[in-house]
């Protein structure tokens, strides 16, 4: 989760110095909330990312498409391009009921793709005891797949490694 945070807090200032409007949408146990409409003010951003609660199921699916609908908000498609851009491990513990979570979640990653929103996904998966062998499982790598996003894992994420895929993946917009 400190991983997850800090990538965050480097998007929120390269974002304020690109004069870039940033939501934060967040999911956990059984839903997904936009916790921060967009928004220029790295302070309000900062302060609500250190209010999130960690732990619980995840709901990646909704997660995913909660942050669609922000990016495709009609009153904002006028004046800014979107750019999703999802910090996770991959892990879906929680879906719709009756489906399966990571098939919810790569149905729901496709979505952004056919929608032809633009996406980087910041694969925060870390190895331990609780991946067999401790091994990383690629999660994040498949939703970024099915995303058409942009991958960056954790074991290649400092500051200057996202600041460069987020403007590269910015830059293929304009």
């Amino acid at each position: 989760m400190n991983a997850a945070k800090g990538a965050v807090l480097g998007l929120l200032r390269d974002a304020y110095q690109r004069r870039d409007l940033v939501s934060l949408v967040t999911f956990r146990d059984l839903s997904a909330e936009v916790v921060l409409k967009p928004t220029g003010s790295v302070e309000v951003a900062r302060a609500r990312l250190g209010e999130i609660p960690t732990g619980g199921r995840t709901p990646l699916a909704a997660g995913i498409e909660a942050a669609l609908r922000v990016a495709l908000d009609p009153g904002r498609l006028a004046s800014h391009r979107p750019l999703l851009v999802l910090v996770t491990d991959g892990r879906a513990t929680s879906g719709p009921v009756g489906a399966d979570p990571v098939d919810a979640a790569l149905l729901a990653a496709a979505s952004v793709r056919s929608r032809g929103v633009d996406s980087v996904v910041i694969d925060v998966e870390t190895t331990g005891s609780d991946h067999p062998g401790g091994s990383r499982l690629g999660l994040a790598g498949s939703v970024a797949a099915a995303m058409g996003a942009r991958h960056l894992p954790v074991t290649e994420l400092t500051p200057a490694s996202l600041q460069y895929t987020v403007r590269r993946a910015a830059g293929s917009r304009r």
